[in-house]
């Protein structure tokens, strides 16, 4: 039942609820210490337990329900990550789907009875047994974190000393750990972050358990070191011993090759897919599943590399009388969980070889006395074509060698002998077959150092991906960023759009072709807006939208102007300036010189739009008739007040 002694190396716990529930307040335990040969019993608390469990580091706690210890998987996984190093946790009713413990006990001789403490110390016994599933969140993978121990904000020295002697202790601790790795022959990886004098941190994931690193946890002043295991993504389940029974082996190679394995009871026990295993690697996942005693090709007549998995084993061979057809397949394998063609037809191939030999197998197992081994029966009968009662009178004569000078006196052997007459004969097969698989080792180092290569360079452009990834972000980022400013330059120009159109009105009665004005908008003359009267107003005003001769050109502040500005302004030739505020007397003197009617803009009804308006064109002509009445009245004061000058310097130059 168990390949361990009586006397275990270590003590297993078994567990079980004594009462209360882990989800409610306070659960007690039945607690089982059994360590091969006695047995502890004990009532504790949960906290209790967990105390035990730290203190005593039990091989084993097994439990038939793991969800007894925790109340669901986040809790589960805190829970496994508290066990101390060399701890398994133990599922011995099976993995995803267990079975009940009491099938479990009954199927391994193990007593059983309903009561807690019977019950967990049924699951120490085959948890002893190597009985049921271990239970992980974590991988085999361990990373080794040396880091500062103490913040590099200040210290007795001046800030920059006391950052670089932290810098450089770690650097230092860093440079330890990575021999002691070295010396332990680890395979790890090493990341450092340079600082200031040293590392700020130096992270080593090592390929081991951290049982199996030379390096522990510690916080020692400047540094500390810190172990952890790296998590799966999930609770993973591992069986605790390796089977061995008797099964039917599907092969169905190529590209990818696959591997089935059916019991003697028709369930299909595992599946394997794969494109990089070679036939050695097949050979040892099957070793390590069971005795193939029947290995099974879909396809007749049975492929070269099918042949060479039997012949490893000595197993009988199976084909069907022709290829087997794919619905034929389908069907057989509808029951069947498979994630691939190629699984299908080694599932196909193994049931097709089970059901060919079902009636045979039988018969063997029924005549096979309780205490014998049907693995070598099956094989001896079903491979080697013998009898069942030649095979166990084989395996249970005892020499009969004559002596000359004696008569030789048959004997029955003891149950040790007989033990003693098997084992020999599994040895002799065994080391036939290593002697076949040491033909493979050469070739499986130099795999190796080619997958070493490869794992490297994969590594590398796991790096490159995630930098590229990294940068992906950043440019999605900006690509954002950049659409926001689209967007708003869009709204920008559906602005601007909208105002070419009303300019563009405009333009319209700025021109003396009316014809496609209509006639809401006739009698209407466009407006010309000059904030200031000063020379960059007025240029601005030229640069946006142009100013011409015979254009009404509104001032809204017409204080302040010179000579060259109003200078600048009379050289346009406006058909009348219309002004808010008042003009200085140089600005009126040199626009009246030139011609240029000035009016108040409050004589003028001005409809704004924008940087433009509009004004009826009957107002601008009464403006502009009402400016030449004035001006006629100025030139006549002008010309009286000329004359009377005249008589009085005449008079001034007559003599008495």
């Amino acid at each position: 039942m168990s390949d361990r002694t009586v006397a275990l190396d270590a003590v297993i716990f078994g567990v079980d609820v004594q009462s209360g529930d882990v989800r409610g307040d306070a659960p007690s335990y039945a607690l089982v210490a059994f360590d091969g040969e006695t047995v502890e019993r004990d009532v504790v608390s949960y906290r209790k337990l967990r105390r035990r469990i730290e203190s005593e580091e039990p091989a084993m706690v097994a439990t038939d329900n793991m969800y007894e210890l925790a109340e669901d998987k986040d809790a589960l996984v805190h829970f496994l990550g508290s066990l101390p190093d060399g701890t398994q946790l133990v599922q011995v009713t099976g993995a995803q789907e267990p079975e009940p413990l009491s099938r479990v006990a009954s199927r391994h001789g193990v007593p059983y009875s309903k009561e807690p403490m019977a019950e967990a110390e049924a699951a120490a016994r085959l948890a002893a047994a190597n009985v049921g599933h271990e239970v992980t969140a974590f991988t085999d993978t361990t990373e080794v974190k040396v880091s500062r121990g103490r913040s590099t904000g200040g210290g007795g020295w001046s800030e920059d000393r006391y950052t670089r002697r932290i810098h450089g202790s770690v650097k230092r601790r860093a440079r330890d750990v990575e021999s002691a790795l070295d010396g332990a022959g680890l395979d790890y990886e090493r990341d450092v972050t340079e600082k200031y004098g040293g590392f700020s941190n130096a992270v080593f994931t090592v390929e081991a358990r951290p049982e199996d690193i030379p390096v522990s946890a510690e916080r020692a002043g400047d540094v500390r070191v810190e172990i952890e295991r790296v998590r799966r993504d999930g609770v993973e389940f591992r069986p605790l011993a390796k089977r061995r029974d008797p099964v039917v082996v599907g092969i169905d190679p190529g590209t990818t090759t696959a591997a089935a394995i059916v019991g003697l009871d028709g369930e299909v026990l595992d599946v394997l897919s794969t494109r990089t295993a070679d036939t050695a690697a097949v050979i040892e996942w099957i070793i390590e599943r069971g005795r193939p005693i029947v290995v099974s090709a879909d396809v007749t007549p049975m492929p070269e590399t099918v042949e060479k998995i039997r012949r490893s084993f000595d197993a009988a061979g199976w084909v069907p009388e022709r290829d087997l057809p794919v619905d034929v397949k389908k069907h057989r394998t509808r029951e069947v969980g498979y994630d691939n063609d190629h699984e299908r037809d080694a599932i196909a191939a193994a049931l097709g070889a089970y059901d060919a030999h079902d009636d045979q197998f039988e018969r063997i197992i029924a005549k096979v006395p309780p205490r014998q081994d049907i693995g070598t029966v099956l094989s001896r009968v079903v491979a080697d074509d013998e009898s069942v009662e030649a095979v166990l009178a084989d395996l249970t004569e005892d020499d009969d060698d004559e002596s000359e000078d004696h008569e030789h006196v048959e004997r029955e052997l003891t149950e040790e002998e007989r033990r003693i007459r098997q084992l020999e004969t599994q040895v002799q097969r065994l080391q036939e077959h290593v002697e076949r698989l040491e033909s493979t080792v050469e070739e499986k180092d130099e795999r190796i150092a080619e997958f070493e290569r490869e794992l490297s360079d994969a590594r590398k452009q796991e790096r490159r991906e995630a930098r590229e990834r990294r940068e992906v972000t950043r440019l999605e980022r900006e690509n954002n960023r950049l659409e926001r400013e689209l967007d708003e330059e869009r709204e920008h120009v559906e602005q601007l759009e909208g105002k070419l159109e009303r300019l563009k009105a405009l333009w319209k009665l700025d021109h003396s072709n009316f014809a496609d004005v209509s006639e809401k908008k006739a009698g209407l003359v466009p407006v010309k807006v000059i904030e200031q009267f000063t020379q960059g107003a007025i240029e601005s005003a030229d640069e946006r939208f142009g100013l011409a001769e015979d254009d009404v050109v509104l001032l809204r502040d017409a204080s302040g102007a010179g000579r060259s500005t109003a200078r600048l302004l009379a050289d346009v030739d406006p058909k009348v300036v219309l002004r808010n505020g008042h003009l200085s007397d140089m600005a009126d003197r040199v626009l009246f010189e030139h011609g240029v009617p000035v009016a108040p803009a409050d004589m003028v009804t001005v409809q704004e739009v924008d940087e433009l308006a509009v004004a009826r064109e009957s107002e601008i002509e009464e403006t502009i008739e009402d400016w030449e009445r004035r001006a006629e009245e100025r030139k006549r004061q002008r010309s009286a007040e000329m004359v009377d000058r005249l008589i009085s310097e005449h008079r001034a130059d007559r003599p008495e």
